[in-house]
């Protein structure tokens, strides 16, 4: 399946990494990937990362890009990061959908994908 395209070193992300705390971060903005903290072949070797964030992507394209982030935030504030509805329905199609970016590779194990923030 195809993947959004992939921007590495973005400042965007590395703010993210920094807010959120975390050793690497994938971040969606529009129909663009961006990742701080890890390279474009370490993220597209994870079907479940890439899943989490092609979700996203569909997220964006379904409230539009005030309307996803007006969301995204307030539901921060509200639920805390981890819970926010959003990536909780990213977390689920990273397992469901890992598949679809394997590229015919079995799917790792989530103790063997890419943590997100707030996961152990």
């Amino acid at each position: 399946m195809k993947v959004a395209p992939v921007i590495e070193n973005s400042p965007f992300a590395r703010i993210a990494r920094i807010v959120l705390k975390s050793r690497s971060v994938a971040m969606v903005l529009g129909g663009t990937i961006h990742l701080s903290g890890a390279t474009k072949e370490e993220f597209l070797r994870d079907p479940r990362w890439v899943a989490h964030e092609m979700c996203h992507i569909r997220q964006y394209q379904q409230y539009g890009r005030v309307g996803f982030l007006r969301r995204y935030l307030r539901d921060w504030l509200r639920h805390g990061y981890y819970n926010i509805p959003f990536e909780a329905e990213a977390r689920v199609a990273g397992d469901q959908e890992a598949h679809l970016y394997a590229n015919g590779r079995p799917v790792p194990s989530r103790a063997h994908s890419h943590k997100g923030a707030g996961e152990v």
